[in-house]
């Protein structure tokens, strides 16, 4: 596609996309929570033609060669179509965020000011491989009050245009715009480049994908974006680990699904305790698996392990691959997370509290958690109903994004003929 055309193209649907937010802003909750009930049991009805496009993008996926975690990502199932359909039915009993009073307050002249929350307007949404991040962003920006712009990737077109297509339909036999969700409809990269340029009528960027895709957003963007970077995380067990919580939730945050952005990729052990945790646990990653990448004090505990390189520490796996590294204490600990990590989530494994507190204090990421898998982050998980992705930046939004962080807020100044004196 020429870059002229990937810009009409892109300026046409933003044109529709501005349209519709102004209706979408303004409509009552009960109309939204419809339509999004109706989606729902679209995708139900058509569940057999999203299996069937989703059938297309598997076999080009492993003509492909994509990895086993990445078909996992890419592949839907009955199940996973109901719980796309499910998870639309939980947005929409979740509270409208649109309108909520934030703050109110009077000042000594009278005025009246009030903080409300508004939603964002046009939210562009590209992600690459998951087609069901096509049903939660469209659910999401609708309860929030926004248009949504979805540009998938390449490996998921065919599924993601079926599952955009029944809840396209549904929303617009509800009575809410036909263009509250459009999608771009061709997967060539100048449309991409077209989508961060259209300042004019896009309000906000979320990418989710890997590395390269956010680094070219954050490179050419012109409007603003929630960043979703690498899910680098760590799962850290303390000296004072529960040798059985840790053996659980280290085989959880590693392989219940190992191509999802929470999955753990590196575990740190504290040297005192690594003699007692780590060969019992890496035992059973192994009966499981999975690949161990180890540290030298870590072969030396378990010389099954391949040697680790540096490379190995700032690796996003996306497979069955852990990273293994003894370190000294909590110190060591948390200086390796900062070092390598990408502020997406990072966990603790400990018995000892103040131990625990310090590193929820220290680890600057998203999501910190202690003795919980590093896979519950996830705005399902979280309470969210659903959500858009995992922001790992520091403005507006910060890990799961979901409904409150797709609205903005705005201030209602109410007076009886004030004027500001001179």
């Amino acid at each position: 596609m020429a870059e002229t055309d990937a810009v009409d193209l892109v300026q046409r649907i933003g044109r529709r996309a501005k349209e519709a937010a102004a209706v979408l802003a303004l409509a009552p909750r009960g109309v939204k929570d419809a339509a999004l009930h109706a989606a729902a049991a679209a995708l139900r009805a058509g569940q057999a033609s999203i299996l069937e496009a989703n059938a297309k993008d598997m076999a080009a996926g492993e003509a492909a060669g994509l990895s086993k975690a990445l078909l996992d990502r890419l592949l839907l199932t009955p199940a996973r179509v109901e719980a796309m359909a499910a998870g639309l039915e939980v947005v929409a009993e979740l509270e409208d965020p649109v309108g909520r009073e934030l703050a109110r307050w009077r000042r000594p002249n009278g005025l009246d000011i009030a903080r409300v929350a508004v939603p964002l307007g046009v939210v562009g949404v590209i992600y690459e491989s998951r087609p069901n991040v096509t049903a939660d962003a469209a659910a999401l920006c609708l309860k929030a009050g926004n248009a949504v712009i979805l540009r998938g990737g390449s490996d998921s077109f065919h599924s993601s245009r079926a599952i955009h297509a029944v809840m396209a339909r549904a929303i617009a036999e509800a009575g809410l715009p036909a263009d509250a969700a459009q999608m771009i409809p061709t997967t060539d990269r100048a449309a991409v480049g077209a989508l961060l340029q259209a300042s004019q009528h896009v309000d906000v960027i979320v990418p989710r994908g890997g590395k390269s895709l956010v680094a070219r957003v954050q490179n050419e963007s012109r409007v603003p974006v929630f960043a979703h970077l690498d899910g680098n995380n760590h799962t850290y067990l303390h000296a004072s680990a529960d040798p059985d919580m840790a053996r659980e939730i280290v085989l959880n945050a590693k392989l219940r699904r190992t191509g999802v952005c929470g999955a753990t990729e590196t575990l740190l052990v504290d040297r005192a305790a690594a003699a007692r945790l780590l060969p019992s646990i890496l035992d059973e990653l192994a009966a499981r698996g999975c690949e161990i990448h180890g540290c030298a004090e870590t072969l030396a505990l378990w010389s099954c392990a391949l040697p680790a390189t540096e490379q190995d520490w700032g690796t996003e796996y996306l497979d069955a691959v852990l990273a293994v590294k003894v370190v000294a204490g909590i110190d060591e600990a948390i200086g390796h997370v900062g070092l390598y990590g990408s502020h997406h989530t990072d966990c603790i494994v400990a018995r000892d509290a103040d131990a625990a507190e310090r590193f929820l204090a220290e680890v600057d990421s998203a999501i910190v958690t202690h003795n919980a898998s590093t896979q519950y982050a996830d705005g399902g998980e979280f309470g969210f109903g659903a959500e858009i992705g995992i922001a790992t930046g520091r403005l507006h939004a910060r890990g799961p994004v979901g409904l409150e962080q797709l609205v903005t807020y705005k201030y209602l100044v109410r007076g009886t003929g004030q004027c500001r004196p001179g």
